[in-house]
């Protein structure tokens, strides 16, 4: 019999190309997913990836059961979640604690989709950032699941005790004042956008110092004209024309006129959204509570009316890893 696990961690090797990516989105380490993946092998009979020194390829039977995987275990999820109620068995309360342009842009399109209305779930929610809801879960009492946010290997921290699921990615942009006579989607590299004035974090904040640490690897070096840290209104100072902004997709869902988005390619940065959940919580409904979140953040960024980020470009001598 095939492991479901292994093949959630399939789809996530696949998708992101290596051993310990995927092991980083899911919260494992790079031997235990490397363990998984010849354990797949073992169950299949088949063989899933061209191994080297230096990089993991998956065959075209890697591919091909990474298309049917998805679909398998949904089915799974919902075939569970069914089983464990019934007509008379009242909904399963999940308290969720949810960052605000979550909140914003995606749960209210969950509470819309047909789908949340046979997940037997009644929902309590508390808005708040990643490091107070992680609070929340702390305490035990407060919140059974929290959906937060990590900007690169920033110092957000949470217990060892809870279950880590990726969701998905909010990738930044960098949007520009119309007035600046700079077309939409222009291709720009960083280092033309030093001395611009910016509006950017205020500093001393984990995501502040992955930001100052970006802009300083690619010679940009901002003419800061303020600071901010709601989304919402950096972008109505950009509009304004005040300065550049560096902004995640789902606060573009609202983009006010007057603003520009550019392709930076030097500039490769994303929100990385993870589910955490407290283990006794973590039900059949609640997996399919977060897959459902999953693939409408997924649609929520088509919904941007952004072209899609193109690879940010290797420099100096190319190394396969």
């Amino acid at each position: 019999m095939v492991n479901l696990l292994h093949l959630r961690t399939l789809m996530e090797v696949t998708r992101l190309g290596s051993f310990a990516a995927a092991a980083a989105q899911l919260g494992y380490t790079a031997s235990a997913v490397s363990q998984q993946m010849a354990a797949l092998e073992r169950d299949t009979g088949v063989e899933l990836f061209q191994r080297s020194a230096r990089s993991v390829v998956p065959t075209e039977a890697a591919v091909t059961m990474t298309r049917h995987a998805s679909k398998v275990l949904t089915d799974v999820e919902a075939l569970m979640a069914a089983a464990s109620r019934t007509n008379d068995s009242p909904a399963q309360e999940l308290r969720l604690g949810i960052f605000p342009s979550l909140a914003t842009y995606v749960l209210p399109d969950i509470l819309r989709n047909e789908r949340w209305n046979g997940l037997g779930i009644e929902l309590r929610v508390s808005v708040a950032e990643p490091a107070q809801t992680i609070q929340g879960l702390r305490s035990g009492g407060e919140l059974d699941a929290a959906l937060v946010y990590q900007v690169g290997q920033s110092g957000l921290a949470w217990p060892h005790s809870l279950e880590r699921q990726w969701i998905g990615d909010d990738d930044f942009r960098v949007v520009l004042p119309a007035s600046w006579k700079i077309r939409e989607d222009a291709e720009i590299e960083a280092a033309h956008l030093s001395d611009m004035p910016w509006i950017v974090h205020h500093p001393g904040t984990s995501d502040a110092l992955v930001i100052e640490r970006l802009f300083a690897s690619c010679n940009l070096h901002p003419r800061v004209v303020a600071y901010s840290d709601d989304f919402h209104a950096s972008l109505e100072m950009t509009a304004a024309g005040l300065g550049a902004s560096l902004v995640p997709e789902l606060a573009l869902r609202n983009r006010p006129p007057g603003v520009v988005v550019l392709d930076v390619p030097d500039i490769r940065l994303a929100r990385n959204v993870f589910a955490l959940l407290i283990n006794e919580k973590r039900t059949a409904q609640v997996q399919l509570f977060t897959q459902l979140l999953a693939d409408t953040l997924r649609d929520t960024s088509g919904k941007s009316g952004l072209h899609p980020l193109k690879p940010a470009p290797v420099k100096g001598p190319q190394r396969r890893r």
